[in-house]
């Protein structure tokens, strides 16, 4: 029995794994497997650009309607299994090795042996079919009429996207042939929607739907009025087509716009003008299955609307400073991120990670962002066919640009970071003051940009690297502390505990062994001499994961106290276990935790080795608090799944009431 990467790595790399158009592969792998295509119902979708969000959408609203629904996308961002959803879950890892362990036997026997892409349609519509989709959503994978998800009959309805040039050493080189190429997954039987783009694409799908006696809906744009737009995404109202001309009261009000009464509101978390002409797309295709007798209510639009993720299409990962991620590839993509800059950025020029593949148009892009961008750090995408950075960052700076070559994504991602802050302060260095609003202190907005195999990577790698960066900057605060102010400090953050009843009362209390920077803990332990019936236990890293809690001595009393001590492996001291005594979790009634960061929400920012958060939940009973000097407070400190919130955290700026 394969294994999911043995499934992936069959998939993905053989040398037959190359694009191959035509159909004739597919449909004889398909009928192998006994015709799954012809047992479903599809909503097909072809286009230049906008298919990954018109698909995103129109499986999250049909989700939302009860519906079971199949979304086939390409390429993935982060995880192969992606590119199979139902309901929006990916793919098992083990459903996928044992469709493809199947699927591979029959493959292997075909003297033409399919592509990659057509692997994957056909693990993907059987996945469908054994899972009882009620309807999926297909997005084509390039062109329409030989990509191999044409393989399919009559779709519910074809959709036909916004069309640029594309592909053209395989699709054609005017928008015309482009179009015809798009419009061949328009059949006999379906409906067709279309976006409103160029004149002869438009003519091109009007002949093709006339052709093949198929009702045509070109989406009127005009029916659509944006409502505001912010980083967290943006309103609009959508207008039946039977309240053109609604009088002064027959409206409301919409945070002081107003609305024709039966007109609808609906608020989507994607950003960019160009996303609310794909939510029209949407909106025109849900009025054709509710048509042909799909139950799709109004809440159910506004709930899938509301709920629809599409990672990496201007995708933000933080807002201190703004980080934005765009998979966008190409001139047009280039112009909607144009757009979202001067709708959401006003006047501010981006710090650009841009990564490009050498065989696309990136001399176009490079000539559009210029105007937008502070300075370009150019990275190498994890793509044999990328353009080194260094090759990039050349070419922009023969154009009169400022471009830095980075070494690898991360170190490309730590870069711009840090020149965000060192612009935000027309200053050399990273370094920065904190005022009463901390937030502004962050600087310039970044946004990587060029391709989705750079989208993958920075999504993958940005968190690590953003919470390394947030301690650099914490530390740099911290450590800018004199030694007498760190000593003053301290003792203000131990009176505070010091004074809380929590800890009056408490009678086991885990504190740590403070390291250079830290909040110094000593006077705590001089404010306990006699130790009032209270037992101090210390941190003890046993292994690369796992933390216990050590009172030291126990049998030692009265040796040599160096002997008690040891100096772990981050240069900390820790107690000596053999000369200790292990105290269990259970019994902890305060954790005193070391902080790099934390911001107003108490939510704390460590050194990364999470041997307090695997410690933390074992301590039911336990006021978990955090201590650490005011100046390490950020805007925001980002929570991950396995991240313990804290009861409180003291710092100097704290006293006990």
């Amino acid at each position: 029995m394969m294994t999911p990467k043995e499934a992936i790595s069959y998939i993905e790399n053989y040398g037959w794994s190359t694009t191959k158009l035509g159909l004739e592969r597919t449909k004889e792998l398909l009928r192998r497997l006994d015709n799954p295509e012809k047992k479903l119902k599809f909503v097909h979708v072809a286009g230049s650009n906008g298919k990954g969000s018109t698909c995103a959408m129109l499986s999250s609203i049909l989700t939302a309607a009860g519906y079971k629904t199949g979304l086939y996308i390409s390429p993935y961002i982060q995880v192969f299994n992606e590119r199979i959803q139902i309901n929006g879950e990916y793919i098992p890892g083990e459903r996928l090795a044992e469709l493809t362990e199947r699927v591979k036997k029959i493959a292997d026997s075909m003297e033409d042996h399919p592509s990659q892409f057509e692997l994957v349609t056909a693990i993907a519509i059987q996945y469908y079919y054994e899972e009882n989709c009620d309807i999926v959503v297909l997005e084509v994978g390039m062109g329409g009429a030989l990509d191999s998800t044409n393989a399919i009959d009559a779709p519910e309805v074809a959709v036909i996207t916004n069309i640029g040039l594309e592909h053209t050493e395989y699709l054609g080189d005017t928008l015309e042939i482009i179009a015809e190429t798009k419009g061949g997954i328009i059949k006999e039987g379906c409906t067709c929607v279309c976006y409103d783009g160029e004149p002869e694409v438009n003519e091109v799908i009007e002949r093709i739907c006339t052709e093949r006696n198929v009702p045509l809906s070109i989406v009127d744009f005009s029916r659509i009025e944006p409502l505001g737009m912010s980083l967290d995404g943006q309103a609009f109202s959508y207008k039946n087509k039977a309240s053109e001309g609604h009088l002064e009261d027959h409206t409301i009000s919409y945070e002081g716009k107003k609305i024709a009464c039966d007109e609808k509101i609906y608020e989507i978390p994607l950003v960019g003008p160009h996303q609310l002409k794909n939510a029209s797309v949407v909106l025109e295709v849900i009025n054709v299955l509710r048509n042909k007798g799909y139950a799709i209510d109004d809440e159910a639009i506004r709930s899938g609307f509301a709920k629809t993720s599409w990672p990496a299409r201007f995708e933000v990962l933080s807002k201190y400073p703004i980080f934005i991620l765009d998979g966008g590839h190409n001139p047009q993509c280039a112009e909607a991120l144009i757009d979202s800059i001067s709708n959401l950025l006003a006047d501010e020029m981006p710090i650009l990670i841009l990564g490009v593949l050498a065989d696309k148009d990136y001399g176009t892009i490079v000539d559009m962002m210029m105007p937008y961008a502070d300075t370009f750090v150019c990275v190498t995408p994890n793509s044999d066919r990328a353009l080194p950075g260094d090759k990039l960052a050349e070419f922009i700076q023969s154009k009169g640009a400022a471009a830095i070559a980075a070494s690898n994504i991360p170190k490309g991602i730590e870069t711009a970071l840090d020149l965000s802050i060192a612009k935000n302060r027309d200053s050399d260095n990273c370094s920065f003051d904190y005022g009463k609003d901390i937030a502004a202190s962050f600087g310039k907005p970044i946004i990587a940009f060029g391709s989705l195999y750079l989208a993958g990577a920075v999504r993958t790698d940005f968190m690590k690297v953003y919470k390394g960066w947030l301690r650099k900057i914490c530390k740099s605060k911290r450590d800018s502390l004199s030694e007498k102010q760190r000593i003053e400090k301290s003792e203000t953050i131990c009176r505070t505990i010091f004074e809380m009843p929590e800890y009056q009362n408490a009678k086991t209390i885990m504190l740590y062994k403070w390291t250079k920077g830290e909040v110094k803990l000593d006077y705590l332990e001089k404010l306990n001499l006699d130790k009032a019936g209270k037992t101090f236990v210390y941190p003890l890293c046993i292994d690369k994961e796992n933390m216990i809690a050590i009172e030291p001595g126990g049998a030692a009393q009265g040796k040599d106290s160096e002997a008690i001590w040891r100096e772990g492996p981050f240069g900390i001291k820790e107690p000596n276990r053999e000369m200790g005594r292990e105290v269990l979790p259970e019994e902890i009634d305060m954790v005193i935790c070391p902080l790099v960061g934390f911001d107003e929400y108490d939510n704390r920012l460590g050194m990364g080795g999470g041997y307090y958060d695997r410690f933390l939940p074992k301590c039911k009973k336990a006021k978990k608090i955090g201590v650490a000097f005011d100046v390490q407070e950020l805007p925001t400190v980002p929570v991950e799944d396995y991240d313990v919130m804290l009861d409180d955290i003291i710092t100097d700026k704290d006293t006990w009431m």
